[in-house]
């Protein structure tokens, strides 16, 4: 049971670390790390139990394996369902190719691996093929494990409950159709407006900033189509403040938390969101030394497998450096071991 120490060293360090600030990513890390030692500790007394129990085991890996061949499944006809729903785009691929990516680089880790041994091939041909399996297999764990991290915490944090009266709520565009606001952005000011007449009920009343541009396929910027939702819902005109200048989501909160500080709201501010956007969106306002809370809005389900994965494709991008030291790592590692398979002995 040694395995039940790293377990509570990164239980205790998940605690710690979300009391300081739940804005961070490595609170997954801890998070699943602590669950994944704790699951194989689980596991390794289990199979040194007795035959009955080594039964459960081989049962329980082959259950793993059926479900993520479930999963890879699932995701293809999302991708399907996302290329008919949504049209034809780089982002709407992305559900379709991770299925097949689940399902066909696994085998080619393993034939990489078990399958040069069958066939008489000179031993550096050998050596290269296990190296290069070694590195597929390493790219599919490193994958699945900072995926596991960012979609459970973003499950997590999703579920946070802003503790402070918000002075400013913010509210993050996300395209326009036809100019008008579709369904995806209406979840989000929807929830908005339930954050403002809750607040207002108390006897305050938060400015409302509906933060977005005008992108190239747009007729008018965002934040004015958000602005006139708002006022449609009877919000006071005196209480909607759009931002109608910036272009990714860190320029809507550099430039929401200026509009607010303009407006002399420089208390707490709570941003709105939709729910697989809260974690990164959290991460950003804590990048550019905000301390906004974020919640999330519903998300129609078809929708949220593709945007989890643009979520996580794109927090991977912003931590490129950290992600680039640990395939480093792994490339010298097999490097070595390459290295040293072929000395003469």
């Amino acid at each position: 049971m040694i395995l039940l120490v790293p377990a509570f060293v990164f239980a205790v360090l998940y605690v710690v670390s979300r009391r300081r600030d739940a804005r961070r990513l490595r609170n997954g890390v801890f998070l699943v790390a602590a669950l994944g030692c704790l699951l194989l500790a689980g596991l390794v007394e289990l199979d040194g139990s007795g035959p009955a129990q080594q039964s459960l085991v081989t049962l329980g890996a082959l259950l793993a394996v059926v479900l993520v061949g479930v999963l890879a499944v699932a995701l293809i006809g999302n991708g399907v369902t996302m290329l008919r729903s949504e049209g034809r785009s780089l982002g709407n691929l992305l559900s379709l190719v991770a299925g097949v990516a689940i399902l066909v680089l696994p085998l080619v880790a393993v034939a990489l691996v078990t399958l040069p041994s069958q066939f008489d091939l000179p031993s550096v041909v050998d050596v290269l093929l296990v190296a290069i399996g070694l590195l597929v297999a390493f790219g599919c764990f490193y994958a699945a494990a900072t995926f596991a991290a960012f979609g459970l915490y973003s499950l997590v944090y999703s579920r946070y409950r802003h503790t402070k009266t918000p002075q400013a709520i913010v509210v993050l565009g996300s395209g326009l159709i036809r100019g008008e606001v579709p369904p995806l952005l209406r979840s989000r000011l929807d929830k908005a407006l339930a954050v403002y007449r809750g607040v207002a009920a108390d006897g305050s009343r938060p400015v409302l900033i509906p933060s977005g541009g005008q992108g190239a396929d747009e007729p008018r910027a965002e934040g004015d189509a958000m602005a006139e939702y708002l006022l449609g819902q009877g919000v006071d005109a005196a209480d909607v403040r759009p931002e109608t200048a910036s272009t990714s989501t860190r320029e809507n909160l550099l430039l929401s938390r200026e509009v607010q500080r303009a407006d002399g709201r420089d208390g707490a501010t709570l941003v709105v969101t939709n729910d697989y956007h809260v974690l990164r969106a959290a991460l950003l306002a804590r990048s550019i030394g905000s301390d906004a809370q974020v919640v999330g809005s519903p998300t129609a389900a078809y929708y949220v497998p593709s945007a989890f994965l643009r979520e996580y494709i794109a927090i991977m991008v912003e931590h490129r450096r950290l992600n680039a030291v640990a395939v480093l790592a792994a490339a010298a590692l097999v490097a070595l071991g390459v290295v040293w398979s072929l000395l003469p002995v």
